[in-house]
């Protein structure tokens, strides 16, 4: 059996703009040339090859639940919280208890916030 790897996330967006915005913003994420094709689909980097698709879908109903999320690892949370804290974002632990973080039973520190179309993204330290 071959080994995989996550190659890309892609999301539908209300205003891909505003998406954009927000997860530079937030994340600091670099944008990237959408080399599949000439829509109006963005793309983002998340390193090593990893990209989030940001593709438009102006009037779409989007729902979302925490348990649909996505999960980025950075070695300094707490330094991410206060960037949070900074940039007006509100976060939450799984349990949805706002300003809060939390530790899973196997010592990841994780928050979670959502996006401009209610996705919700955890970040956490499992590297």
């Amino acid at each position: 059996m071959p080994k995989f790897l996550i190659n890309h996330i892609a999301i539908s967006v209300q205003d891909v703009d505003a998406s954009v915005d927000f997860y530079q913003r937030v994340l600091q994420l670099e944008e990237i040339e959408n080399t599949a094709s000439n829509s109006k689909t963005r793309w983002l980097s998340l390193n090593e090859g990893r990209q989030l698709h940001l593709i438009p879908r102006p009037g779409a109903e989007i729902k979302t639940n925490k348990a649909v999320h996505f999960a980025l690892s950075t070695a300094d949370v707490p330094s991410f919280i206060e960037h949070l804290k900074r940039i007006d974002v509100d976060y939450t632990d799984w349990l949805g208890t706002p300003a809060k973080d939390y530790v899973r039973k196997d010592g990841i520190l994780q928050v979670y916030f959502q996006d401009p179309d209610g996705y919700w993204v955890e970040v956490n330290n499992g590297g």
